[in-house]
């Protein structure tokens, strides 16, 4: 019974269509929508994100530009190295450290640390990005942002392949 409890886990998609992979997903242009939600489930955040992914080899470059719906906007760009099999490592400029990912099935899971300006206020954040790869170039991106690892926040995004 206790093992029904232990939350999500990639090995849990193993099998699972369609497959991830990364180098082909984010390769070309990429379409996005998202949202913010605050720890009482109110969205407090809405965007469009363009995006366009290129590789050479095992090391790709993600560039993300995104557009909130009050009118600012952000632009990011992400290294992204295939390591082996189903796992990847992921730089930028505005990310602690480096990310780890790995993919499994249809599944994929980014883990990083990211200082994330609120205001007048700078959070450190840990995000926990769980996707997944649906039909007609579709992905879905749920993220659980924590503080001391309680989720403060969670971020929805839709991406489709264009």
């Amino acid at each position: 019974m206790l093992s029904g409890c232990g939350g999500n886990r990639l090995d849990l998609y193993e099998g699972t269509t369609p497959t991830a992979d990364l180098q082909d997903y984010f390769n070309g242009p990429v379409k996005a929508w998202g949202l913010v939600q605050d720890w009482r489930g109110r969205v407090v955040q809405r965007f469009d994100v363009e995006m366009v992914g290129s590789w050479e080899g095992n090391v790709g470059t993600l560039r993300e530009k995104f557009v909130y719906y009050d009118g600012k906007t952000q632009e990011r760009v992400w290294t992204i190295r295939k390591l082996a099999d189903n796992q990847y490592e992921g730089t930028a400029s505005d990310i602690i450290g480096t990310a780890s990912g790995a993919t499994d099935g249809s599944a994929v899971r980014w883990n990083y640390v990211m200082d994330l300006p609120v205001d007048d206020t700078t959070y450190r954040l840990t995000f926990d990005d769980w996707m997944w790869v649906m039909n007609d170039g579709v992905l879905i991106n749920r993220s659980y942002l924590k503080k001391f690892g309680i989720t403060v926040s969670e971020l929805t995004i839709f991406m489709q392949k264009q």
